[in-house]
C-alpha cells in the first residue's frame, strides 16, 4: 500500500487544466472516494498529499476520512489547535512540513485538512487554503445526502428519537460579518425534546430554541413540527407573532396532548433591533461588556408552544430592545442550569454565565466557546445527562460602527 504521505516533487507548477477537470469531477465523487480526489487536486495546485479530518458530532474528535488512520484529539493535537483557533498550524514531522489548514463552511468549522509539503512558502500556504476552502465546500455538499459520512462522524450508536431530531436540526453555527448565531445540543447521540434553529434572510437572524415535555420519541415529533411549523411561517414571510401561531397551531392540530416552551428571535443585522417573544421558557440572557445584564430580556409569562390557543387566545406579546455592538444573547433549556453532580449540587446559572463570560474575554469564538461549556456539562454530571441541555448563543458585530 502506498505512503499516503509520500513526498511529491518540490515546486510544480499549477496544472489549471487538469485543475478544472478535477473541480467538475467533485460533483459526481463519492464521498468515499473524496480523499483520492483530494490527493489530485493538491497535485494539480503543485501541492503534497493531503487528507481530510472531520470532526465528530460531539466535538471531541478529529475524524480521518482515510479509515486506515486514527482520529486525533481536538484538545491534544496540532490538527484540534487549528480547529479550536481557526487558524493554520505548522509542524515538521522529520520529513518534511504538514500544514493543517481549517475546514470552514461560512461560519461552521467541519474540520481540518492536513497538507504535505517539503518547502512551505507564500504561494503553497495561498494554495493550502484555497484547497481547503474548496473541498469544505464539496465535503458540504455530500454530507447532506451521505450517511457514511455521517456515521464516519459518530463515535456511538445514534437512538432513533435523537436521529429524527437530527434530521431537522441547522448547522451548528451560521453567520455573516455582521452577526454569528452558533449552538450545541447534548446529549448528542440520545437527546428527546430539545432542539435549536437559526436562519439568515438577508439582513435578519431568526433564532429559535425549543424544549419539549418528556424524553422520547413523542417529545422529538413535538419539535420537529415546531422546527417546520416555524420555517414554514418564516419562509412565507410571517413576523413573529404570526410565525408563534402558525406554530401554535400546527401542535393543536396534529399533536394536540403535546407542547413545548421556547424563545424566537429576530435580529435586524444593520440595526441592532431585536425582537422576541418568549413562550413559557427561561428568560435570554444578554452579555454586555462581560457581564451579564440582570433582567435585561425578562419579560412576562406567556403559555408554552401548543397550549396557547386553549389557555390565552389573544395574540402573543412581541418585546423588543436595541443591541450595543459586541452583545452576546444566550438562549438556554433548563437542562443546563439543573445538571447535578455526584452530590445534587446543580451547575447552576452562574456557574454557566461565569463560564461563557471567562471564555469570551480571553477571545474564544462563539462556536469554541460552547463547544467547551458542552463538554464542562457533561463533564459535571460524568457524561450520564438526565435531561437534554441545549445552548444557543448569538452576538451582533457590525462592522461599520
Amino acid at each position: 500500500m502506498p505512503d499516503p504521505w509520500a513526498p511529491a516533487e518540490p515546486g510544480a507548477a499549477v496544472d489549471e487544466r487538469l485543475l478544472g477537470e478535477l473541480i467538475t469531477e467533485t460533483q459526481s465523487v463519492l464521498p468515499v472516494d473524496l480523499s483520492a480526489l483530494a490527493d489530485r487536486c493538491a497535485a494539480a495546485l503543485g501541492l503534497n498529499t493531503v487528507l481530510i479530518y472531520l470532526v465528530d458530532l460531539q466535538q471531541w474528535l478529529l475524524v480521518p476520512l482515510d479509515e486506515s488512520l486514527e482520529p486525533l484529539p481536538v484538545d491534544a493535537s496540532q490538527a484540534g489547535w487549528a480547529y479550536r483557533t481557526v487558524s493554520p498550524r505548522v509542524t515538521d514531522n522529520g520529513d518534511g512540513l504538514v500544514v493543517w489548514v481549517p475546514l470552514i463552511d461560512g461560519a461552521e468549522r467541519l474540520g481540518v485538512l492536513a497538507v504535505r509539503t517539503a518547502t512551505l512558502d507564500g504561494p503553497r500556504m495561498r494554495r493550502s487554503r484555497i484547497l481547503a476552502d474548496l473541498l469544505a465546500m464539496v465535503v458540504t455538499s455530500k454530507r447532506a445526502y451521505s450517511d457514511w459520512i455521517a456515521a464516519r462522524t459518530r463515535t456511538a450508536t445514534m437512538q432513533l428519537p435523537a436521529e429524527m431530531l437530527r434530521a431537522f436540526l441547522p448547522p451548528r453555527t451560521i453567520g455573516s460579518t455582521q452577526c454569528v448565531s452558533t449552538a450545541v445540543l447534548e446529549p448528542a447521540y440520545d437527546v428527546g425534546g430539545d432542539a435549536f434553529d437559526h436562519a439568515v434572510i438577508k439582513h435578519v437572524l431568526h433564532t429559535m430554541i425549543l424544549d419539549a415535555m418528556g424524553h422520547d420519541l413523542a417529545s422529538g415529533l413535538t419539535t420537529s413540527v415546531a422546527m417546520a411549523g416555524a420555517r414554514n411561517a418564516r419562509r412565507s414571510g410571517a413576523d413573529l407573532p404570526d410565525l408563534v401561531g402558525t406554530v401554535d397551531r400546527a401542535l393543536a392540530q396534529w399533536l394536540p396532548d403535546h407542547f413545548c416552551t421556547g424563545v424566537v428571535c429576530r435580529l435586524d443585522a444593520k440595526t441592532g433591533q431585536l425582537h422576541w417573544i418568549n413562550c413559557g421558557h427561561p428568560p435570554p440572557l444578554l452579555i454586555r461588556d462581560e457581564q451579564v445584564l440582570e433582567g435585561a430580556l425578562a419579560s412576562p409569562p406567556q403559555p408554552p408552544i401548543g397550549l396557547h390557543l386553549e389557555l390565552a387566545p389573544a395574540a402573543r406579546q412581541l418585546h423588543e430592545t436595541a443591541l450595543e455592538p459586541g452583545d452576546r444573547v444566550l438562549l438556554y433549556t433548563d437542562g443546563v442550569v439543573d445538571a447535578r453532580d455526584e452530590n445534587g449540587v446543580e451547575f447552576g446559572l452562574d456557574r454557566f454565565t461565569d463560564f461563557i463570560i471567562r471564555a469570551s474575554a480571553v477571545g474564544q469564538r462563539p462556536a469554541e466557546v460552547l463547544r467547551l461549556l458542552s463538554h464542562a456539562i457533561l463533564d459535571y454530571q460524568h457524561n450520564d445527562l438526565r435531561d437534554d441541555a441545549t445552548i444557543l448563543l448569538f452576538e451582533w458585530h457590525p462592522q461599520d460602527l
